[in-house]
């Protein structure tokens, strides 16, 4: 689905000075609100004095699995008696423990750089603002934050919430705009951002593969008010701002109930794919205070179910 072209903002990331600016801006929206606190099932067996297994290697004390050893690898590493078994060396790893943890993503592709009139920031500014606040919520809540592009293992307090920060500003205009598809350890949680204008079977193979892994999901719809509302009238050009395509509609007004009903079903049919896995969706518009938003996904989060927030 196209995004309209009556305004383009440049590219995002581009000075330190708007870093500075977006960091700020989250870090305010966080301080007003409450700690949020992620309420993901936990099995019973993975429990340990308040910590659960990352599934992931690094320190720890659980055994994760056994690798063959690498040049890097020091003697130490090596498991004699599971290298006895065979003519090969092998290091025994362990599971990193850690506490709950969440890895959010936002959509930095060319579409998300789309602002209107009539809206306050592109949709790129308003995704990463979320981002950072969501990070901000759940860092003070105790919980691990990690970027779902960053491979480093999630981090908690203050320097886990600045080195979020920094992936997150840092980052330059994506040529992809759905999610990587990454084995995230069971009973984690994601944080997913985007316009999410994309064919539905893009939104499926995102649930299928966190689904099949265990992880919780919460989809987060941002839109420019141009593109829900279509308000243009009379010949108007269109650009898709992923492939430079261009559509001329000689009368614009005319295509203004056939785009909502298309736009409403897409909306429809990606909420109900979540809901069946127990995932939220949630649809935020950039025109409206960011605050509505995090309060409505605090609300949704805690009761465990889906949302909508504007």
């Amino acid at each position: 689905m196209a995004s309209a072209a009556s305004s383009l903002f440049g590219a995002w990331g581009s000075s330190s000075k708007r870093e500075e600016d977006v960091r700020t801006q989250a870090e305010r929206l966080g301080a007003r609100l409450p700690p949020l606190m992620i309420h993901a099932e936990r099995v019973a067996a993975t429990v340990a004095q308040g910590e659960h297994g990352r599934r992931r290697v690094g320190q720890g004390d659980a055994f994760w699995q056994f690798r063959r050893f690498r040049q890097e690898d020091t003697s130490m590493a090596i498991d004699w008696r599971q290298s006895a078994k065979s003519q090969h060396l092998f290091v025994r790893e362990r599971e990193w423990a850690a506490a709950a943890s969440i890895w959010i993503w936002r959509d930095a592709s060319a579409s998300m750089q789309y602002k209107s009139h009539v809206a306050t920031c592109t949709k790129a500014e308003r995704a990463t603002i979320l981002a950072l606040a969501f990070a901000s919520l759940l860092v003070r809540g105790g919980e691990r934050v990690g970027d779902l592009n960053d491979p480093r293992p999630p981090a908690s307090g203050r320097p886990g919430l600045n080195r979020f920060a920094l992936q997150m500003t840092s980052q330059s205009a994506a040529k992809q705009s759905l999610p990587p598809l990454m084995p995230l350890p069971r009973f984690s949680q994601i944080i997913l951002i985007s316009d999410w204008l994309t064919p539905i079977d893009g939104v499926m193979s995102i649930l299928r593969h966190y689904g099949a892994l265990g992880v919780r999901g919460h989809l987060i719809q941002v839109l420019d008010p141009a593109e829900e509302d279509l308000p243009f009238d009379g010949r108007t050009e269109f650009e898709d701002m992923e492939t430079q395509s261009r559509f001329l509609a000689r009368r614009a007004e005319t295509m203004r109930d056939a785009y909502r009903d298309r736009l409403s079903a897409l909306r429809t049919e990606v909420a109900q794919a979540c809901r069946r896995q127990d995932w939220t969706f949630a649809s935020h518009r950039t025109d409206r205070p960011p605050q509505g938003a995090l309060l409505a996904a605090y609300a949704a989060l805690s009761a465990h179910r889906p949302f909508e927030m504007r």
